[in-house]
């Protein structure tokens, strides 16, 4: 629907306003009561503006694509009829989605909307074919994977420092994430997953020493046969061979991508199922160029093209690469690393961040990189958005790259291209497209003067 689109981009406008004029942190009281009052408007808006359908006894349009759409979300995906999909109203409390195993799903609120079902894990692609090339498929990626929000360091301290999501290693592989993005420094004649303060790991900025999380992706790997994991090291370590011997003592060494099978320029990646059959299963780059001789570490921007990071990156309508990085145009690198999120990591606004502006930015680039669909999706508070999120994103990447489809669920004949399932009637946003025989362009005219009215009221009425 034309206002609930309207509602979502103009509200993320007035709390990025919000942000630049007070800061990230002193805006939440101003941008909170924005939200309360632009909820307040757009509730009467969409209320007016629901036209009623003759064909259906009066049912709202908006009411029948939605269950349209999440009717075939559940066929496509072998869900019961009777389960709930994205964006359905729920209440906070254990399996108020049903199992988040069964469904991916969970409740959770996005600011002053109410509760909803969310989606926390994106769609298997292997389960529509496993037998195309690595740089086929599209993975969720979390950014700063083991920047969980905790009291406490493994050092005692209280952490001083920015978090970027809410769930253990372990649990964000269960829920599908399947790259890692790790910062390794040298700390207490360790290696340390840490945010530096001055350059250097300090006691409150240090996480927990880097082979847990290996283990952790050990346990995992051990576990799920027909799983690959990609890590990339935003790698500080200086001691002498401390990547291979940190491999070793955490026990992923026999699931180590060889180096010398990475493929060189254009070659292309061999098939996901040749790597799972083979346990290579898991992909490590590193940021130190240095180490691809030393110690055999694939050095990530030789193979990667990557975004740009943090605030620069997030604009809509520009794709630039991140400095160390090819240009996002290159096709020499068979890899494509897309960054979705801001330099100071914002519980309040991720919400919106990971919704409607991670597609629109990804479809940007993918514009600008001659059509080359990203192969890992990288963003904070993989959890968070205000219905679909991050997995859908990466259930639309996997769709363009393995059938040709705008979702991985319509990829017909396991990964037969152009051969796609009857799409939803609706926007990746949940939105259903008004009908032209429903409502004419002089009452979609009139909506989005209302909305525009509402907005600057509301806004106005907040600075008095």
């Amino acid at each position: 629907m034309v206002i609930n689109r309207r509602y979502k981009q103009y509200g993320y406008t007035v709390l990025t306003c919000f942000e630049s004029i007070a800061g990230l942190h002193d805006a939440a009281p101003h941008t909170s009561l924005a939200i309360k009052a632009m909820a307040k408007h757009f509730h009467r808006l969409k209320n007016f503006a629901v036209v009623p359908d003759n064909r259906r006894g009066g049912e709202s349009l908006s009411f029948q694509a939605l269950q349209t759409q999440q009717s075939l979300w559940r066929h496509q995906r072998g869900l019961p009829e009777n389960s709930v999909a994205p964006g359905q109203n729920c209440t906070m409390k254990v399996d108020g989605c049903g199992s988040v195993a069964a469904t991916g799903l969970q409740c959770d609120t996005c600011d002053e909307l109410p509760p909803r079902c969310t989606r926390i894990r994106p769609f298997d692609p292997k389960i529509k074919g496993w037998n195309l090339p690595f740089n086929r498929y599209s993975w969720l990626t979390t950014h700063n994977s083991f920047s969980m929000a905790e009291k406490k360091s493994h050092t005692g301290v209280r952490m001083v420092t920015a978090y970027n999501q809410q769930d253990t290693i372990t649990q964000q592989l269960n829920n599908g994430v399947r790259g890692l993005m790790l910062d390794l420094y040298d700390f207490r004649n360790d290696i340390w997953l840490c945010h530096s303060f001055n350059g250097i790991c300090q006691n409150f900025t240090a996480f927990q020493p880097a082979i847990n999380v290996f283990k952790e992706i050990a346990r995992f790997l051990r576990s799920n046969s027909y799983e690959v994991v990609t890590v990339f090291i935003e790698d500080y370590v200086k001691i002498p061979r401390g990547l291979t011997k940190l491999f070793e003592s955490s026990e992923v060494t026999e699931f180590l991508y060889p180096l010398y099978l990475i493929p060189k320029k254009t070659a292309p990646w061999p098939k996901l199922s040749t790597m799972i059959k083979k346990n290579h299963r898991l992909i490590v780059f590193t940021s130190n160029p240095e180490k691809e001789k030393s110690e055999e570490i694939a050095y990530q921007w030789k193979y990667v093209v990557e975004t740009e990071y943090g605030d620069k990156g997030m604009p809509v309508g520009s794709c630039s690469n991140r400095k160390e990085s090819l240009a996002m145009n290159m096709t020499k690198q068979r890899l494509v690393v897309f960054n979705y999120f801001a330099n100071v990591p914002n519980f309040f606004l991720v919400c919106h961040q990971n919704s409607l502006p991670l597609i629109q930015k990804m479809e940007t680039c993918v514009s600008i990189t001659y059509r080359k669909w990203p192969n890992f999706i990288a963003v904070d508070f993989y959890k968070k958005s205000d219905g679909n999120g991050a997995p859908h994103a990466v259930d639309v990447a996997n769709g363009h790259l393995m059938c040709g489809c705008n979702d991985v669920a319509r990829c017909k004949f396991r990964g037969m291209r152009h051969d796609c399932l009857p799409p939803p009637e609706s926007d990746y946003d949940g939105a259903p497209k008004p009908s032209s025989s429903t409502v004419s362009d002089q009452n979609r005219m009139k909506w989005l003067s209302l909305i525009r009215i509402g907005l600057y009221t509301s806004t106005l009425l907040l600075l008095l």
